[in-house]
């Protein structure tokens, strides 16, 4: 296995080279330029592999260990969120408008994929290695994605594989992740020689030092909001009458829509959030029974990674680029943080005005702009704090379990959120299916000990999945072990 050091999330391979993390969350000297091309995207949240030509003799700095930390962050809300947010609705995703804790999850991904494409992405020796080492990552990511939610995989409680092709998911978070990685890393790479490499005095020289990243989103937020409020939507199956534009409500909106036309209405995700609605069911906002005179589409499928709010996603990417832009060219402490706080509040305020003046309402399942908004100024305080207690104040001790498993995180993506080892778990059963190690620790350890399913369910994801993973990330970064994408 290789060095940590030498890889970011496992994606690091050449004994030479300087990883994205190492430039990022490793290694970033604030006295001398570092090089790198391969990858801080040790997670879903950053996919990408450094240039082959290297500086061969680059000092090795501090760490900034924030990226991990963040990273590590991410993966435990989802897999809090996932796996206790059928007993605790609240934390699930939001059924329609609103934003709970679930929704932040997929802001904060594409994020920290956005930083971590800056750091990596610092210098470009050759565009066209780049071009094919970010496009083959790309397509790594499509890869997955499509096995573990495009359903291939039935884990962790069903013990069978396979998929009928008719009705195969094509979106997911991998795909999502890949979409808009793809887009701002190529944005990054052709502009490599468009971009200074040292800023002119000023609060905003870093925006028009990098005006084709923003360019770049700025694009796809005329794209998607032109589509959202311009494209005609007629009426559809399961006896949905439309016919209107700009509508944002579950039935009649643009991005379902799209994803019905490209995609096809059996390839879309058939357990949708908006089901847990006051419209659908008297059990709002848990799931439950549909009401007798729920709506049709209460039954239909709606895709939440689909085209459209994939493309609106871009603008994530291009906000976590902007921090990664910050961290490099500004050296000081105080400057990074003066720039990453601003602009986070301003990100709030906008989304606030937008969604209490009921312009654009936040909402997750159409990637509002008032969502993207909310979620990159949350993830940008976030970042600016846990910069705080861990780069600037040295607090780095308590966050070290958050750091290992942001280390591996697409590991324990993939066997933990996704439910792979658990699968695993499950495959060894005595007499029935039910009868396995996974079911006995969650009745006789946390359920019948704390006589309440619920409370038993949220202690089963702390200590039997959050806490079991933290501890094998961090024997598995004590042992130089990563996982390669």
């Amino acid at each position: 296995m290789e060095d940590p050091k030498k890889l970011e999330e496992g994606f690091g391979n050449q004994k030479n080279n300087i990883s994205e993390e190492n430039i990022d969350t490793n290694r970033i000297d604030n006295n001398q330029d570092l090089a790198s091309h391969e990858n801080e995207l040790k997670t879903l949240s950053q996919p990408l592999q450094k240039e082959e030509e290297e500086q061969p003799t680059i000092k090795k700095g501090k760490r900034v260990a924030t990226l991990d930390a963040f990273r590590g962050l991410t993966i435990v809300l989802m897999i809090l969120v996932d796996d206790a947010g059928g007993a605790y609705a609240r934390i699930d995703h939001s059924p329609w408008n609103g934003c709970t804790l679930a929704d932040f999850v997929m802001p904060f991904f594409l994020f920290i994929v956005g930083v971590a494409i800056a750091l990596a992405l610092k210098r470009v020796p050759k565009v066209s290695a780049a071009i094919r080492k970010v496009t083959l990552r790309t397509l790594k990511l499509l890869f997955w994605g499509i096995i573990l939610q495009g359903g291939y995989s039935h884990a962790p409680y069903d013990l069978a594989y396979g998929v009928d092709m008719k009705v195969i998911r094509w979106c997911g978070i991998l795909q999502r992740i890949a979409l808009v990685y793809l887009i701002v890393a190529l944005i990054e790479i052709l502009t490599t020689k468009l971009r200074p490499t040292t800023l002119t005095p000023g609060h905003f020289s870093i925006f028009t030092a990098y005006k084709w990243q923003w360019l770049g989103g700025f694009v796809a937020f005329v794209v998607y909001m032109t589509t959202l409020y311009g494209l005609y939507v007629p009426d559809w199956n399961f006896q949905v009458k439309c016919g209107m534009r700009g509508h944002l409500g579950p039935a009649c909106n643009a991005v379902g829509y799209v994803d019905r036309q490209v995609w096809g209405i059996n390839h879309l995700y058939n357990q949708p959030v908006w089901a847990r609605s006051k419209a659908c069911t008297l059990s709002y906002p848990e799931t439950g029974p549909f009401r007798d005179d729920a709506p049709t589409w209460c039954r239909a499928p709606f895709e939440p990674e689909g085209l459209l709010s994939s493309i609106s996603a871009i603008m994530s990417g291009t906000i976590g680029i902007h921090y990664g832009h910050v961290l490099i060219h500004f050296k000081g402490h105080g400057e990074r943080l003066k720039q990453w706080i601003s602009m986070g509040f301003g990100l709030l305020i906008i989304a606030f005005i937008l969604h209490f003046s009921d312009a654009i309402p936040l909402n997750k399942q159409l990637y509002s702009f008032s969502y993207v908004c909310f979620t990159a100024g949350a993830a940008g305080i976030v970042f600016s704090g846990f910069y705080i207690l861990i780069d600037v104040l040295g607090m780095r001790i308590p966050f070290l379990w958050l750091e290992w498993i942001g280390m591996n995180a697409m590991l324990i993506f993939v066997m933990g959120a996704q439910g792979i080892f658990a699968g695993f778990i499950n495959g060894w059963y005595f007499k029935n299916e039910d009868n396995n190690l996974v079911n006995w620790i969650q009745h006789h350890v946390f359920f019948d000990v704390w006589k309440s399913q619920r409370l038993g369910t949220l202690l089963y994801v702390i200590f039997a999945e959050i806490t079991f993973w933290a501890v094998l990330a961090g024997i598995l970064h004590r042992l130089g072990i990563y996982w390669k994408l």
